[in-house]
């Protein structure tokens, strides 16, 4: 259950309240870190083409991460309906970009969801909207792809959830091993997916 008083720290369905003075204190703080930044890898930081760069990166950054201040239960539960359906529903190719947390580089791609419910079901908006709320936190894929299945699996409660992502990664197509078409494929699932032939159906849907 999610705690009546979230912690930051201890609950990932943490929302935050923000107000317009320390959104600008922080934007500013995140700008100065970043002015730094630059003048150690910018040969020239005062030059035309950068005297804006820590201001927008400030803004960037924060988007980039407004996931942490966002609450994907609440979403989900704000489109809950009663429905007589025991049946699997799927989205599928839903695009999504994240930050890989250990270079801060992009990562990228599709998300694949799908579950059978258990007297309830969500708009299905809703999926591809905690998608992007998972994935512009700082993430690995293998947390993420979790994320999305635990929060559909506490909001729901259906009989079954499986999340397969398949993505590329810049830290490890921009630099170290430099492999270009590499692709990393995640998955995850709770109760009928346990189930191989439910697994094959909805991978061979999902591949159509």
């Amino acid at each position: 259950m999610i705690p009546s008083e979230p912690s930051h720290h201890d609950n990932p369905y943490f929302t935050a309240n923000e107000d317009a003075v320390s959104v600008a204190r922080e934007e500013k703080r995140l700008s100065e870190l970043v002015k730094e930044t630059l003048r150690i890898v910018e040969p020239d930081p005062e030059r035309e083409g950068v005297l804006e760069t820590p201001v927008r990166v400030a803004k960037s950054l924060r988007f980039l991460t407004q996931g942490y201040r966002q609450n994907p239960l609440s979403i989900l539960q704000s489109a809950k309906f009663e429905v007589d359906y025991h049946h699997m529903v799927i989205v599928k190719d839903i695009d999504f970009y994240s930050l890989c947390e250990h270079h801060m580089l992009p990562f990228f791609g599709k998300v694949h969801i799908a579950y059978i419910p258990n007297g309830f079901v969500t708009g299905l908006s809703k999926l591809p909207r905690i998608v992007d709320v998972f994935a512009r936190r700082l993430q690995v894929q293998e947390r993420l792809t979790t994320d999305i299945k635990d929060c559909i699996q506490e909001a729901l409660n259906p009989l079954g959830v499986m999340v397969v992502i398949e993505a590329q990664h810049m830290c490890m197509q921009m630099r170290g091993v430099q492999k270009q078409n590499s692709l990393t494929t995640t998955s995850a699932f709770t109760g009928a997916f346990k189930n191989i032939p439910t697994r094959e159906e909805f991978m061979n849907l999902i591949k159509r």
